[in-house]
């Protein structure tokens, strides 16, 4: 079945880097669009990034654009996500998904466990 896991969530101060990874399995990835989702306490979930099947198209949120960086390698089934000038409000529990389509659009039908990225002094 299809699995994602993530990994590389930790605690930084502000201005510091994460690189976050998700290792997928059970669905022919280089098919299929790939995006980054956040939950931070009290909030709804909140779209960080999305990329495309061929990863040459990438999207990102005002918030995220010039900070953030999604990539993927389909040769080994990962897609990451490298975070730089990290903020306290990017405190948050980090999650990867399958887009239902190649593209960099749409809706996701499958999310991992997540991984807790903590930005504090």
């Amino acid at each position: 079945q299809v699995q994602l896991v993530e990994s590389g969530g930790d605690s930084v101060q502000p201005g510091g880097s994460l690189r976050l990874s998700c290792q997928a399995s059970g669905f022919t990835f280089s098919n299929y669009g790939m995006v980054w989702v956040r939950e931070a306490p009290g909030k709804g979930q909140e779209w960080v990034s999305s990329i495309n099947a061929g990863g040459d198209n990438t999207r990102y949120p005002e918030f995220a654009r010039g900070r953030f960086t999604i990539s993927r390698d389909n040769a080994k089934n990962i897609v990451s996500l490298q975070m730089n000038s990290l903020k306290p409000e990017d405190t948050a529990v980090y999650y990867c998904a399958k887009l239902q389509g190649s593209t960099s659009y749409g809706g996701y039908n499958v999310r991992g466990q997540g991984t807790q990225v903590t930005v504090s002094s």
